[in-house]
């Protein structure tokens, strides 16, 4: 595996980590796709550090978790705000 992907996995990892943030708003930081991110979490950081791959598994599990109530406001806001402008 090439260094500046093992880097880029780890600093994925670690803005997770300090951030909770989805895989979504860690590509966009990155300036990377969501799969790129999902690959470099899930797969690459398991052979790079297992330790962190666990850690980071946790977070994103939690996410997944979450990830209808984040639908659900968005909707609500969405709508709250289609009727403000009437």
């Amino acid at each position: 595996m090439k260094d500046y992907i093992e880097q880029r996995a780890l600093g994925l990892a670690d803005h997770i980590l300090r951030t909770s943030c989805t895989v979504r708003d860690a590509a966009k930081v990155f300036s990377v796709s969501k799969s790129t991110v999902h690959k470099d979490v899930t797969e690459r950081l398991r052979h790079i550090d297992p330790e962190l791959f666990e850690r980071v598994g946790k977070v994103l599990a939690e996410n997944l978790k979450e990830r209808h109530l984040r639908g659900g406001m968005a909707t609500k806001e969405k709508y709250a705000k289609k009727k403000e402008g009437k």
